[in-house]
């Protein structure tokens, strides 16, 4: 057994929450609209078939239904307790069920990590009672869970699970979100939508259950292929990331919409659930590598999740717009360009069997302007899609519809929905209106649904869902075979000064300029000799990271005389800057060559683990903030992919006459930083900036370099 599965197998067990046999309510109440009678009747609506014990001291039955008076009475070894009781009494009742080995607890009090410090050890004690009792607590500050296919619904939000509609082997999509409202939300959104649900967890604070818990429990569930989350914050990023990375190996498709990206959410993320938000840019770059989809809106997260569970393959590369419009074939190429979504080109002569299927007044492109002849000639429709339905350059296909009135969509949806039913494409099919608005008869949208076709009332949401998918269906998730390479780090160090980085980082093939370390003028003109002149001089100082700032670079120096003079100036520069500093020495190099300033910089995180930022760089770097965030065990050939996605990419390509750069000495220099990355996870953060990009054939070469390591390192 392996670490992760040992790691698995001692957690508590998630099913005694999600599929319980016996439930208790602490707090049940027969007053309408309190917490406790809201579960109970979600429980007795649905039908739920196993023990029900009801928990309130005031009451001896409730609709029939006997009530114990504590805790205490219940039997021992129920599977979930449902705590709809007032926060001050939260902690003394989980210890009371932690004692009658209650399997788990749902608490829906707030007033815990959110609240403040008391709050917070309220929470921990949660936490302790739960991890010693083996007991799964979800929550606290949540609204509960559903399991749908087994019809268990622990909320109070009134939940109506339609029976008919329960099929534990048709592929249905799970629900994680830490916030409750948010959970709910999205559960009617899938619903109106007639999308199959399998379970809905809201993970609240989390004091003894994680998101990730979650994730892994509906994973290895048949029927489970979408999961969709709301999270803000991943507690277990190691965990959650090899969740992603098995999803996308079981074939099941993770999306998330992540609330935090600025730094107001951040602090909102703080007060909500307890969770200090990560950076966003990390743990989205990592995620994305695993195989996570990213929504940026929940109607995004929606429609991802819709186009996942209906279609029977997800779209990739290669899509074919239908149309009726002209003006609307302009519109989808304005949108495609701006969203990054591969139109191919076509035309009369390389599609045969679609200009067969066309009248000869129009003509064969992508997007597709059938114009108004579909009314005049319904089978225009059936005809267009037989032939983009055998063209091998189309994996999705999106049919823009002007729906109009109740009569004209009855015109043009049967012969588009006669094609899917009697082809069988073995793509994406997708509809899109218009007219967002338009009286579009309920029984074609639910015939769509039922062949299998995403149906949107907006076409500029059906692209913008599309192209997160054939995005996800483009990506590479092969890992470089390049071999680690430990770094031998300074001793004694937590930042490790610029001379110091350099002959670390030289030691594993990263190259610089000639130089070395001199302590007086004599040694810094016997190494200028040495090099050759022109030099520069550089102030070494583990308490001076950024050295211009105090004056404490001086370039061009050209010979002995010059450099007697620079040496005085340079230190009086520190002096002035901060008397506290205490140089080591001065670093004198050669001059580098002009090129193109890139930046470079790599950062393990204690959490997410080691990632590289690759950008333009020179003075306006933060600024323009041109950059890459790449993990650190790409191939070459996928940074070369990630440098080309840079805004200023052309630069390194040549640009205007302009000779082409060595990106290939820039790409093998930020794999092997990532070697030495995964092989030191001592290393904090390593800063190469500027590193200038030579012609083609020349190389590199990083002009300064500092490194952060762990208080431990050497």
């Amino acid at each position: 057994m392996t670490t992760t599965q040992m790691a698995a197998a001692s957690r508590p067990d998630i099913g005694r929450l999600l599929r319980p046999r016996s439930i208790a309510i602490v707090g049940a109440s027969a007053t309408p609209g309190a917490l406790g009678a809201s579960v109970l009747g979600n429980l007795e609506r649905n039908g739920f078939a196993g023990d029900i014990h009801l928990i309130n001291p005031k009451r001896s039955e409730i609709g029939g239904r006997a009530c114990l008076a504590s805790v205490e009475q219940l039997p021992e070894g129920v599977d979930v307790a449902v705590l709809a009781i007032p926060q001050p009494a939260v902690l003394d009742t989980v210890r009371a069920l932690a004692a009658r080995r209650v399997g788990a607890a749902v608490i829906f009090s707030a007033g815990f990590a959110e609240a403040g410090e008391r709050g917070m050890a309220e929470q921990r004690e949660i936490a302790r009672i739960a991890a010693e009792a083996g007991m799964v607590v979800e929550g606290p500050n949540c609204l509960g869970c559903i399991n749908y296919l087994q019809r268990v619904p622990l909320t109070f939000v009134e939940v109506n699970i339609d029976a008919q509609k329960i099929d534990a082997q048709r592929p249905a999509i799970g629900v994680v979100s830490q916030s409750g409202a948010m959970m709910t939300v999205l559960c009617t959104t899938l619903g109106s939508r007639a999308l199959p649900l399998s379970h809905a967890i809201s993970t609240g604070n989390e004091a003894a259950s994680h998101a990730e818990d979650y994730v892994e429990f509906l994973l290895e569930q048949p029927s489970t292929r979408v999961v969709a989350m709301i999270v803000e914050q991943f507690r277990q990023p190691a965990r959650i990331l090899a969740s992603v990375a098995r999803a996308r190996a079981l074939g099941k498709t993770v999306v998330l919409l992540h609330p935090g990206k600025s730094s107001a959410a951040r602090a909102s993320a703080a007060t909500h659930t307890g969770a200090m938000a990560g950076d966003y840019a990390l743990m989205r770059t990592k995620l994305e590598r695993a195989g996570a989809i990213f929504a940026e809106t929940l109607e995004e997260l929606g429609d991802i999740a819709e186009i996942a569970i209906r279609c029977p393959v997800l779209p990739a590369a290669g899509v074919a717009v239908l149309g009726e419009s002209g003006a609307f074939k302009a519109l989808t190429l304005d949108w495609a360009e701006e969203l990054g979504l591969a139109l191919p080109a076509i035309g009369d002569d390389d599609s045969p069997a679609l200009r067969a299927a066309l009248p000869p007044f129009v003509g064969v492109s992508n997007p597709l302007d059938l114009t108004a002849q579909g009314l005049v000639e319904p089978d225009l429709y059936f005809r267009t899609l037989d032939a983009l339905f055998g063209d091998a350059r189309f994996s999705t296909i999106i049919v823009g519809l002007i729906q109009g009135d109740p009569v004209t969509c009855g015109i043009k949806m049967p012969p588009v929905l006669r094609a899917v039913r009697e082809l069988h494409p073995a793509k994406p099919v997708i509809v899109a209106g218009l007219d967002e608005g338009a009286a579009v008869p309920a029984e074609f949208i639910a015939e769509m649904r039922a062949l299998g076709v995403p149906y949107f009332p907006s076409t500029e949401r059906a692209l913008r869902a599309v192209q997160r998918l054939s995005a996800f269906s483009a990506r590479s998730f092969e890992r470089t075979d390049a071999e680690p390479v430990a770094l031998a780090l300074p001793a004694g160090r937590t930042v490790v000064p610029e001379y110091e980085s350099k002959q670390a980082l030289a030691a594993v093939g990263v190259p610089f300029a000639p130089g070395r370390l001199a302590t007086s003028v004599e040694q810094a003109v016997a190494i200028a000799n040495e090099i050759g002149w022109p030099v520069a001089l550089k102030a070494q100082s583990a308490d001076l990271s950024h050295k211009s700032d105090a004056g404490g670079v001086i370039l061009n120096i050209a010979d002995a005389q010059a450099m007697g003079e620079a040496w005085g100036r340079l230190y009086a520069n520190v002096a002035a800057y901060d008397s506290a500093i205490a140089l080591d020495g001065v670093l004198i190099e050669a001059m580098g060559k002009r090129g193109l300033e890139m930046i470079i910089g790599a950062r393990n995180d204690p959490q997410w683990g080691p990632v590289i930022l690759a950008g333009l760089g020179g003075v306006t770097a933060e600024i323009m903030r041109d950059a890459r965030l790449l993990d650190a065990d790409l191939s070459t050939a996928e940074v070369l992919r990630e440098l080309d996605r840079l805004q200023g990419a052309p630069l390194l390509h040549g640009y205007r006459g302009a000779p082409a750069l060595d990106r290939a000495a820039l790409a093998e220099l930020i794999v092997r930083l990532g070697q030495v990355l995964r092989a030191t996870p001592a290393i904090r953060e390593i800063d190469l900036n500027p590193v200038i990009v030579l012609p083609q054939g020349q190389g590199v070469v990083a002009l300064d370099a500092l490194m952060l390591v762990e208080d431990s390192a050497g």
